[in-house]
């Protein structure tokens, strides 16, 4: 018979293992456990980290500027800090899962096209860390004009026609990013850093990726892992199927774990917990539903998008958002829960932004009161 499981349990579980109930181990074996750490927004991601191994947002600066946290595009094409260690096992299985280019036709690259970007990328970045433009240029010298063609909308202008190969370049382990240049952003090969890296074979890869996201995040369905890899839902059916893991039943409905992972217990959830824009747990956890109740579904999504917010986890659930802005040496931060907080979560609160004080070497100034500002301030 199919084992059922709390959803008490489950939220419990996955707050422990993405360390935000116990300190994790190092910053590497943390966002490895995370299945990365978004990054587009930095200060989002060392903050992300640095709650979580009880360090500093300079000390996961630290970690990337030593390598020890790779800088790249990583699941659903978005801009991530992966572990060195596991940037074999993220370009192994990134590089197989099915892509849709939402590009006209008339600006779509061509697969033969994408081979030969790739190619050129992985050949200008031997020796150098480049920005942008100066990637264009190396680009465009060894495919040809075409590439450079700025026909890809982006903001308030347009991208050459070859950045839509960005991620991919970075997928298949021709690229990451290299140190900043000023205020402009450089792209390296990974390989400078990591001698003898090449990626895993595919298989292993993707059943690897999948050992790991339902450790974290499990028990999940493959739509769940279809969408926070930004997949098609057959082929994540695929994997499952050939994984061989082990049914659950988590409110009725039936979800997955690894064959070998033990079911949650009955441990509660930490109290209350305080989390950044894009942190990991948040935007790898499913049912929406039931981790944005109520009125937080309204409040923290954008049409079903998770992390677009930081949010106030209370109970394991969300529970409110929260707003950091920096001033002088204080870090002024409001917090306004969807409900009345009791003694011991307003404690929990304390903690939490004294913790966030910590973190970013501020003083924290907590105001309890309504957040005004919209997504991704």
């Amino acid at each position: 018979m199919t084992a059922r499981v709390s959803w008490t349990a489950v939220r419990a579980r996955r707050l422990g293992r993405h360390f935000l109930s116990r300190p994790g181990a190092g910053q590497a074996d943390t966002v490895a456990a995370m299945c990365g750490a978004h990054a587009q927004v930095r200060t989002a991601a060392e903050l992300s980290v640095a709650l979580r191994t009880g360090g500093t947002a300079d000390d996961v600066r630290d970690a990337v500027a030593d390598h020890t946290l790779i800088r790249t595009f990583g699941p659903r094409g978005t801009v991530h800090l992966l572990p060195a260690q596991d940037l074999a096992l993220w370009t192994g299985a990134l590089p197989a899962v099915p892509r849709r280019s939402t590009m006209p036709s008339a600006v779509r690259l061509t697969d033969e096209q994408t081979d030969q970007v790739v190619e050129a990328v992985a050949d200008a970045l031997t020796d150098a860390e480049l920005t942008a433009d100066e990637l264009t240029e190396a680009v465009v010298a060894r495919v040809g004009p075409w590439a450079g063609d700025l026909v890809m909308p982006a903001f308030q202008g347009f991208w050459p026609r070859w950045r839509q190969a960005l991620a991919t370049a970075a997928h298949r382990g021709a690229l990451c990013f290299g140190r900043d240049r000023g205020r402009q952003v450089t792209y390296t090969s990974p390989r400078r850093w990591l001698p003898g890296f090449r990626p895993e074979e595919t298989e292993t890869a993707l059943t690897g990726v999948l050992a790991r996201y339902l450790h974290a995040y499990g028990p999940a369905t493959p739509q769940h892992f279809a969408r926070w890899l930004a997949a098609p839902v057959e082929w994540a059916s695929a994997l499952f199927a050939r994984a061989g893991l082990r049914p659950v039943d988590l409110d009725g409905e039936c979800m997955w774990l690894n064959a070998d992972d033990t079911l949650p217990g009955s441990r509660t959830p930490p109290a209350l917990r305080l989390l950044p824009l894009f942190d990991a747990h948040v935007v790898g956890s499913f049912p929406r539903e039931l981790l944005f109740p109520g009125v937080a579904a309204h409040r923290c999504l954008a049409r079903g998008q998770a992390g677009n917010f930081p949010v106030l986890l209370v109970d394991g659930v969300v529970g409110g958002l929260w707003h950091q802005r920096r001033s002088g040496r204080a870090v002024h931060l409001t917090v306004e829960p969807f409900t009345t907080l009791n003694a011991a979560h307003r404690r929990e609160l304390d903690e939490q932004v004294a913790l966030l004080g910590e973190v970013l070497g501020r003083e924290p100034r907590l105001t309890i009161g309504p957040v005004t500002v919209g997504a991704h301030a």
